[in-house]
């Protein structure tokens, strides 16, 4: 509509019943905008919304190991470390060194690399094995990547919940089989907020 003066802009707005809203103070003349402002907040909120559903969390799991570890506990931290693999995770193992165990750093050392190699399908040495103190640490990445993985936990859920109407008397096992067990491990989530792009300015 071009330039106008502030008053016949309002006049416009009451007209149409619409809202007058300034979309860029700063330029001059300043910009403004015929909208209906309620609808236009609720959309922003539903775009907000839905752009924190669909972003992914960078997760780094914990898990800790005695450098003479048993071989079934052995076994049992490395499924876990497959099940966070899988969900896209990353994983610090952690090998913690007590009394005498410090001065035979290569028992932590090649445990790691065993580790790193029994679970290389699924993921990669993203920060080699260093000594920390009493601890020894290193870094493993995914190969898959955690929207990928996200999006084929929510397919599997689906499966199931079809399936579940499907046999209304089936146990529910394998819903509860998605939670992760207490105390095996810690976890750190670092969540980045996607912002909601602006609505292109035109002038009123």
């Amino acid at each position: 509509m071009g330039i106008v003066p502030l008053a016949k802009a309002l006049e416009l707005a009451q007209e149409y019943d619409l809202d007058l809203v300034e979309v860029a103070a700063t330029a001059r003349p300043p910009v403004c905008k015929l909208m209906d402002y309620g609808k236009f907040k609720y959309e922003s909120a539903m775009k907000a919304r839905e752009a924190r559903k669909n972003q992914a969390h960078t997760v780094i799991k914990e898990m800790k190991l005695r450098p003479k570890i048993d071989p079934h506990d052995y076994d049992t931290k490395k499924g876990h470390v497959v099940r966070f693999l899988k969900q896209g995770d990353k994983v610090k193992i952690t090998i913690m060194f007590r009394g005498r165990e410090q001065s035979r750093p290569e028992l932590g050392y090649r445990l790691l690399q065993r580790l790193a190699e029994d679970v290389q399908d699924l993921g990669f040495i993203e920060s080699n094995p260093k000594q920390d103190g009493r601890n020894m640490i290193m870094v493993l990445g995914p190969h898959k990547k955690k929207t990928e993985a996200m999006a084929e936990a929510r397919q599997a859920q689906e499966a199931r919940k079809a399936d579940a109407k499907a046999n209304p008397g089936k146990s529910q096992n394998a819903a509860e089989s998605d939670e992760d067990e207490t105390g095996i491990a810690t976890e750190t989530e670092v969540e980045t907020e996607v912002e909601t792009p602006a609505e292109a300015s035109a002038e009123a």
